[in-house]
């Protein structure tokens, strides 16, 4: 079995996941606030699955070997703060929609690859230090970050008085 193929049933799984966390709400309730005006704002399901739509981008420049810009200064990036502003966001539909095709495109390219893609370099200055090559980012992008971040919506939920998914 091949490294990659790790990758794949974890990124698989996070994409099911991912679609169940938001299958019982409405449009209203993907930018629902739950902390107090002045207080630290939550992560909401549209800021999540925003942010999160950022990176598939950069996961596929990662895959084929090319440059990518910094995701820190888009407006989803890990500069942005939630906004209960729905209209600030696409909906829900595309949102799930964008989640789902980028997971598919990132499967659909490390299948290709297969494990050679790990000694990938990463062409991003900043990330250089920290993790060099595709055999350190990937697994972080793909897994810790992702998840994290539906980690987010798993809490949001349970705030929210919604059951666990």
């Amino acid at each position: 079995m091949a490294a990659i193929d790790g990758f794949l049933f974890a990124w698989n799984k996070n994409k099911t996941y991912g679609a169940s966390l938001i299958a019982d709400l409405d449009q209203s309730q993907m930018s629902q606030q739950i902390a107090p005006d002045g207080q630290a704002a939550a992560n909401h399901p549209a800021w999540v699955y925003s942010h999160l739509g950022v990176y598939f981008p950069v996961i596929e420049a990662i895959i084929k070997g090319e440059t990518f810009d910094d995701p820190k200064e888009h407006k989803f990036g890990m500069q942005s703060k939630p906004s209960s502003d729905a209209s600030e966001y696409a909906s829900k539909e595309q949102l799930l929609a964008d989640f789902e095709a980028g997971h598919d495109r990132v499967a659909q390219l490390l299948r290709q690859a297969g494990d050679a893609v790990l000694d990938n370099k990463i062409t991003l200055a900043r990330w250089e230090p920290v993790m060099p090559t595709a055999s350190l980012a990937l697994p972080y992008l793909m897994l810790n970050h992702e998840n994290v971040h539906l980690g987010q919506i798993s809490a949001w939920r349970r705030i929210q008085g919604l059951p666990s998914v």
